[in-house]
């Protein structure tokens, strides 16, 4: 008991120093692994990424892509300027490219890399479709998510020794019992609601930004439609995804929407 009592103690310990707040949300965020770690490694990841992948320059859709990027990052800077934080993007690497492959995809590394996949520009349609996606992608980043995701993966780690040293002395049946339950109950309701916080999360930060950045957050509605019927209805339960479903996206979306052009009306952007 006492092993099991100093475990948890020290747990406590190791939560309640290892917290960030972000500048853009006010929010007090997981941060047991420092960015100075994450950033070189997520670099090297992706420009390994880069030369195992077909990587498109030089067409209209390539240059969309950067230029988009571009448009999204200099947002986020106008915007982290105007509340004081302009340092926070010290360590950032901006860089935006377009890959051959079929999947209906985009993601964003750490540190600010991120890869657009030819698969989602159909459903993009149009540059006002591909801000919302790398809004959202550059959100996540800006946000840091990746440093949270680690984070909490820690902490799953580390409830799963406690819950070992919790059954210790029990027989080899109930030890794993008990931590088939845990992997399951921690994934279900730790792991899978946190997922879809950060997707919503990224989802109303991306919004704003590209809305600073002169498109209509509007925009994001049909995309998310699109999205929707791109899908085909073959996406999981909510309850059961790392994402919350196209309907509760595009209701919140509406929600947001006159919160993001408020926001971007401050930098001189108006939308009719």
């Amino acid at each position: 008991m006492k092993r099991i009592f100093a475990f948890f103690t020290f747990s406590a310990l190791v939560l309640a120093m290892g917290c960030a707040t972000n500048p853009l949300t006010g929010k007090s965020t997981l941060a047991l692994v420092n960015n100075s770690s994450i950033f070189p490694s997520a670099f090297q990841q992706y420009d390994t990424f880069l030369k195992e992948n077909k990587v498109v320059t030089g067409t209209t859709e390539a240059k969309r892509v950067e230029a988009v990027g571009i448009k999204i990052k200099q947002a986020a800077e106008k915007w982290l300027a105007a509340i004081g934080h302009s340092d926070y993007l010290k360590d950032y690497q901006w860089e935006y490219k377009l890959v051959e492959d079929n999947a209906v995809n985009a993601w964003c590394m750490p540190g600010g890399k991120i890869v657009v996949y030819t698969g989602i520009l159909p459903v993009t349609k149009d540059e006002a479709g591909l801000a919302t996606v790398m809004g959202h992608e550059v959100a996540h980043a800006l946000l840091n998510h990746g440093q949270q995701r680690m984070s909490a993966g820690i902490l799953q780690q580390a409830g799963a020794v406690g819950v070992g040293l919790a059954v210790s002395e029990k027989n080899q049946q109930t030890q794993a019992i008990a931590m088939t339950a845990y992997g399951a109950g921690s994934q279900m309701f730790g792991m899978l609601p946190f997922s879809r916080s950060h997707e919503s999360e990224a989802d109303k930060i991306g919004l704003i930004l590209m809305a600073i950045a002169g498109y209509n957050p509007e925009a994001s509605v049909p995309f998310w439609e699109r999205m929707g019927a791109a899908s085909g209805g073959q996406a999981p339960a909510e309850f059961m995804s790392t994402h919350p479903s196209h309907d509760t996206r595009v209701s919140n979306l509406k929600k947001w929407i006159p919160e993001a052009k408020a926001e971007a009306a401050k930098y001189g952007v108006v939308f009719k």
